[in-house]
């Protein structure tokens, strides 16, 4: 059948084909081109973002130093023992005598982790009481306190109100 054409009808023929590749090429070109571009904005961005976060050692070091430190928790026997100790090595440190810990019941669990609570009373400074609070963000096992309660005996004049009652709970997570 092409033959049969003349050449004015062929050269017709290709340029009509060479059109229709075009408008393919450049329908498809444009969204190819558009999308590319996106990519390449978004590729922009994250390595500024990249940026922001790859710092210098000495900047890491003092963000890891502000960041509290964590250990992944334990079975719940190994944990309340590492837990207590490190908790009562604090209490030493801050110069506090306090009763023995008490493990206190934990609430429904909600997730894979549940709550180990421990209660501590005893009676300090209230400066001591501070002293463990700045150092309480160093034990590795601390999720959170749960209740604090610094009470003074009113009973002593005003001036010399220096022993307080310390109630604290603490809490750590276990498997």
């Amino acid at each position: 059948m092409i033959e049969k054409l003349s050449q004015k009808q062929k050269r017709i023929l290709m340029v009509g084909a060479a059109g229709a590749i075009a408008i393919v090429l450049i329908v498809f070109g444009t969204r190819w081109l558009e999308r590319w571009g996106k990519t390449r904005e978004s590729l922009a961005s994250i390595r500024a973002k990249l940026e922001l976060v790859n710092a210098d050692e000495a900047k890491q070091a003092g963000v890891l130093s502000i960041v509290p430190v964590f250990e992944m928790p334990k079975a719940e026997a190994e944990q309340e023992l590492l837990f207590r100790d490190k908790l009562n090595e604090q209490l030493k440190k801050a110069g506090i005598r306090s009763e023995p810990l008490q493990v206190l019941p934990s609430p429904s669990r909600q997730s894979q982790y549940k709550l180990l609570r421990l209660k501590c009373n005893a009676k300090c400074r209230f400066g001591q009481v501070l002293d463990l609070l700045a150092a309480l963000r160093e034990n590795p096992y601390l999720a959170g306190i749960e209740e604090m309660r610094v009470q003074c005996d009113t009973k002593q004049p005003a001036g010399q109100r220096q022993e307080v009652e310390l109630n604290l709970t603490v809490s750590t997570f276990v498997k």
